[in-house]
């Protein structure tokens, strides 16, 4: 298992009630659509905050990332909504 810092934003936060976490994630949770599915499974507000991938964005290390993008050797992850400009 490794460490990663999370860092929830928007809806994320609400829903989950934290603004950020410090989990261990098992080793066959490899990608961020794979640490979406492991978070649902953690309970209801976290079930809730991930129940529509279609809704989510991510960034690891400060950077924007697919969700199938790999996750090892990450220090953070930032889940979030879609972000829009006006």
């Amino acid at each position: 298992m490794a460490t990663l810092s999370l860092l929830y934003f928007a809806r994320v936060r609400e829903a989950i009630g934290l603004d950020g976490e410090a989990v261990d994630v098992p080793a066959d949770v490899t990608t961020v659509a794979d640490l979406a599915a492991w978070l649902a499974a953690r309970g209801s507000g976290y079930a809730d905050a991930f129940a529509d991938l279609t809704r989510l964005r991510a960034a690891i290390d400060d950077r924007f990332v697919a969700l199938d993008a790999p996750i090892a050797g990450a220090r953070e992850v930032a889940l979030f909504p879609p972000v829009t400009g006006g």
